[in-house]
């Protein structure tokens, strides 16, 4: 293999790699949007979307806790930052609600929301498996983390040999 081959080689793997950084990065602000969205609208109109929540049986703590979710794991999936804990827990809220919610598959309508939401689900469910990739804070802690961690075991090395390091002085007697 010549050094031309072996270049052309590893432009590809480069061109591949930051492609797949960057489909999953805008996969993640796609599906995070829709959410992030959601959390606001029901944020700002707080008083009436606990009403509304609260005529589907849905009690005020689980109303705040959806809130939390839908803000919390959103924002966790558009940073990068914890992103898999915040995509199962979208994907299982997902579920939740189209198990829940929209078990009237008689209507066109719900069976929509219905396949709708175990589609985000699955979306999610891929997303956690997949990780952040490289355009994320999840990637930049993990660097940070291991940067902290040679850098503890060089200290440790250090020290090994300093304790070990002896000086046999004798004087002429």
């Amino acid at each position: 293999m010549t050094l031309t081959d072996h270049a052309a080689k590893l432009h590809t793997l480069a061109t591949k790699y930051h492609a797949r950084d960057i489909t999953l990065l805008a996969g993640r602000l796609l599906l995070s949007v829709l959410f992030l969205h959601e959390g606001l609208t029901l944020a700002t109109h707080f008083d009436a979307a606990a009403k509304a929540m609260a005529a589907q049986g849905v009690g005020l703590p689980l109303f705040i806790a959806t809130l939390a979710l839908q803000l919390g794991a959103g924002l966790s999936i558009a940073s990068g930052l914890l992103t898999r804990l915040g995509a199962i827990g979208l994907g299982l809220f997902c579920l939740a609600t189209a198990t829940l919610f929209h078990t009237n598959l008689a209507s066109q309508n719900e069976l929509l929301h219905f396949e709708k939401d175990l589609a985000i689900a699955g979306g999610m469910l891929v997303l956690a498996i997949a990780g952040a990739g490289a355009f994320s804070l999840d990637r930049l802690v993990t660097c940070y983390l291991q940067q902290r961690q040679r850098d503890k075991d060089m200290v440790a090395a250090l020290l090994a040999a300093e304790n070990d390091f002896t000086v046999d002085v004798r004087l002429p007697v």
